[in-house]
């Protein structure tokens, strides 16, 4: 199983830099991975509620440890994201395009966390991904 397979396999998720916006990133991968069925959990400190969804300021104010985290935010943001989610568990990350930063990949393969940060984007594979699954026959 390869680092995206992982990611995808997780039974819960995080959203850093969901956003309130629709056409910004961060709403679109929040949503996306809401369509796919997934359990995901927004994190912005400047937001109360995404999606009608409650926003936590970070990953210590979530109920549970997400097994997945997906980064939009920028690359100085990324790094206290990526600090703060080691530290609390997180077993996969996935810094989407712009988010990278090297020093938080470093930190995060260091702790043992599966990371994509390649420039592959999840709008992408479950875009992709739902696709298949529409057209498998029933």
């Amino acid at each position: 199983m390869d680092k995206i397979e992982r990611f995808l396999t997780a039974r819960s998720y995080a959203v850093a830099g969901a956003s309130t916006r629709q056409h910004k990133y961060g709403n679109k991968v929040f949503r996306a991975l809401l369509a796919a069925d997934r359990k995901v959990y927004p994190l912005n400190p400047a937001q109360e509620e995404v999606e009608g969804h409650r926003a936590y300021p970070k990953i210590d104010d979530l109920p549970e440890v997400p097994e997945a985290l997906s980064i939009i935010t920028p690359p100085e943001v990324t790094r206290r994201v990526v600090a703060d989610a080691v530290a609390a568990g997180v077993k996969h990350i996935w810094m989407q395009p712009g988010a990278e930063d090297d020093q938080a990949s470093q930190l995060a393969r260091d702790a043992g966390v599966n990371v994509i940060d390649d420039g592959s984007c999840i709008l992408v594979v479950l875009t992709g991904l739902r696709s298949r699954l529409d057209q498998r026959p029933e």
